[in-house]
């Protein structure tokens, strides 16, 4: 078994990560957690893909030529990302996508991005809450009924934590709104086949409450079907090395 897990430079420690508490709590060790950092091109099939949080997508990648003033980008982060996204789909396996992860697949796949969501969607819900209050909970989403996450969250409305400045603008082709801000900013969307969960806010960070918590056992359950799936059909990927 091997998980991907993108990271920024700038991100905490192993021993500190947030992400990889939850996926170990979700129930992968923690040799089956590969690290990516930007400008690493990684060797080797992966079971599933987690996109983490960081800077902003480079605005060319949507079609904007001039970025807002507000834009802190990481080609190599974008570079390393969209290939492991596209591995990805292309492999068929679970992924789940965490605020800038989130945007970047959006992008990825054909969407694009409110630059700057104060001067470009402004309202009186604030995204962007400054200070390092990682479990604070900053603004209520509401969960469409019917959907993946909806079945996760056992709720209507979830209290979040926020810390964004860009958003979804278009959404891409081929996958669905899960959730929305009061002002009306898409929050989490999602696809059935191959799974594909995409949230706005940091469950890991919020990982010990129920609907953090399953956000990351549903990833996990859908990467172990998908996996036993794949040994069952093309028994040779059993041998793939795991780091």
């Amino acid at each position: 078994m091997r998980i991907a897990l993108t990271l920024g430079s700038d991100a905490p420690k192993v021993e500190e990560n947030d992400y990889i508490r939850a996926l170990i709590e979700a129930g992968f060790r923690r040799e089956e957690i590969v690290v990516v950092k930007p400008g690493e091109m990684p060797e080797g099939r992966f079971d599933g893909v987690v996109l983490a949080g960081g800077l902003d997508v480079e605005p060319s990648l949507y079609g904007v030529e001039e970025p807002h003033p507000t834009v802190e980008v990481d080609p190599g982060r974008d570079t390393t990302e969209l290939a492991v996204f596209d591995a990805a789909r292309r492999d068929g396996v679970p992924a789940l996508g965490i605020c800038r992860g989130m945007q970047l697949i959006n992008v990825a796949m054909g969407g694009t991005l409110h630059q700057d969501i104060p001067s470009e969607h402004p309202s009186d819900v604030t995204h962007d809450v400054k200070g390092k209050h990682p479990t604070r909970r900053d603004h209520p989403v509401f969960v469409k009924p019917g959907t993946r996450l909806s079945e996760i969250a056992q709720a209507k409305e979830l209290q979040v934590n926020s810390r964004h400045h860009q958003a979804v603008e278009k959404l891409a082709p081929g996958v669905a709104v899960a959730a929305t801000a009061p002002d009306g900013l898409v929050e989490a969307f999602e696809a059935q086949q191959p799974w594909l969960l995409a949230v706005q806010w940091h469950p890991e960070n919020l990982r010990t409450d129920g609907p953090s918590k399953r956000i990351f056992e549903e990833f996990a359950r859908a990467v172990r079907e998908k996996a036993k799936g794949i040994r069952q059909s093309t028994p040779a990927l059993t041998s793939v090395p795991s780091n």
